[in-house]
């Protein structure tokens, strides 16, 4: 195909997702229109909202704001604030509390962030994009990327051909774009696998995450909303952290076993596990991509990163580099460039250090909380303590978890 005269586009994003759908967004608010590709197919609303996923993403405030600014938070069709977080260890004494529990569903002024399920948040995105994007993009398949002078060529399986001054890959943890583009990773196989679904629990949630620190790794209760008005307040997405072996055998327990083991392990904390759905495991790996950016092309979300879930950060750290990324292209274009090789190299600055150095707190924390030595449990131990007694230390985990100090400088600052 002669390409010669086909025009240039200014980005083509690869991956609708939240994170590619977020940037897209954004950009289109500046004035920007990129191309969408995204792999997935129109999402069936009726289907969507009929089913509760097991899984839930614990969106930050800063999180919540951006959805908010490109009009995405409004069509959610059901979210679950919390106001507090409690964290614990089963064998010490130490804990921290954050917020507080709440019988009724906090204002956005109390509430420390909100738990969404997946499919929720991407059917609203994907209307949101549907309505305010030019050239949205559905069940496309890339088959190469390829540099060329100045730009980048895009080759999709239909045999369609584009040509961009600016890609931008937000095609998750296998990223294709990252691939192609020859950018190594670093790769952290934590030998842990994850174990998730929903659960109801006697008692109410009352708007509380909850995590407990077991010998075997991490287990948290993320309130969610409910498909059922009188069950409401009382279902959870539980993400139990465990070692390879252990969550092969606690995936193929009975449902009446698995019930049993939760409510033993987590100390009855809720009473008893009266419900749960079919359970998934997944492994567990931190993937950091040893570049951000190259001429012409810049990686956001998880095809930059993939951090262990022990804090729920992964998804708002992506939201923040479509952000931080967007702000500095809008930039550009109000002084006539376009995707200057400085601005992206300022956005992978502004944002790999700070993402680096989250992925190496998480792995860090999440092998003091399974320690098993004495001296590590004692620190362990007094340091949650410490926390819990003195004020400005947990105002300042609170300000660092919402995220919205790294929207300061940006045209998002809330």
């Amino acid at each position: 195909m002669n390409m010669s005269h086909d025009p240039v586009l200014d980005a083509v994003i690869i991956g609708g997702g939240l994170v590619g759908g977020l940037a897209a967004l954004l950009l289109a608010q500046g004035g920007v229109q990129a191309t969408v590709l995204d792999a997935a197919p129109i999402l069936d609303a009726e289907k969507n909202l009929a089913v509760a996923n097991p899984r839930v993403l614990a969106l930050s405030q800063a999180t919540i704001h951006l959805l908010k600014t490109v009009g995405v938070w409004d069509k959610l069709a059901r979210q679950m604030p919390y106001s507090g977080m409690q964290v614990w260890n089963k064998n010490g004494y130490g804990e921290i509390n954050f917020g507080h529990a709440s019988e009724r569903s906090p204002s956005a002024e109390q509430a420390l962030g909100s738990m969404v399920e997946p499919s929720i948040l991407n059917l609203a995105i994907q209307q949101q994009m549907l309505e305010q994007l030019k050239d949205y993009r559905t069940q496309v398949k890339v088959i190469r990327v390829e540099e060329g002078v100045g730009i980048w060529h895009i080759h999709l399986a239909d045999g369609t051909q584009l040509k961009t001054k600016l890609v931008i890959g937000a095609d998750g943890a296998n990223s294709f774009v990252r691939e192609q583009a020859f950018i190594d990773i670093d790769v952290l196989d934590y030998q842990q696998a994850g174990i998730s679904c929903a659960i109801r629990t006697a008692q109410p949630h009352l708007h509380m995450a909850r995590q407990i620190f077991l010998e075997t790794g991490p287990l948290a209760f993320l309130p969610m909303a409910s498909l059922s008005t009188e069950q409401n307040g009382y279902w959870q997405s539980i993400v139990w952290t465990l070692p390879d072996d252990y969550a092969d055998e606690y995936a193929a327990l009975s449902d009446e076993d698995f019930k049993a083991l939760l409510t033993r392990e987590s100390h009855h904390m809720l009473g008893e596990v009266l419900d749960a759905t079919p359970r998934a495991k997944f492994p567990l790996k931190a993937r950091a991509a040893q570049q951000y950016v190259k001429a012409g092309l810049a990686l956001i979300g998880d095809a930059a990163h993939v951090i262990h879930p022990l804090a729920g950060q992964g998804v708002n750290i992506g939201c923040l580099d479509a952000a931080v990324l967007c702000d500095a292209l809008l930039h550009d274009k109000a002084r006539g460039v376009w995707a200057h090789e400085q601005t992206l190299k300022r956005y992978e600055h502004r944002r790999k250090g700070q993402n680096d150095a989250m992925m190496h707190s998480m792995s860090a924390i999440g092998w003091l909380e399974t320690a098993a030595l004495f001296p590590v449990v004692w620190a362990r131990n007094f340091g949650l303590k410490q926390v819990e007694n003195q004020h400005i230390l947990k105002d300042a985990f609170m300000a660092q978890a919402s995220g919205l100090s790294s929207l300061k400088a940006t045209r998002y600052c809330a």
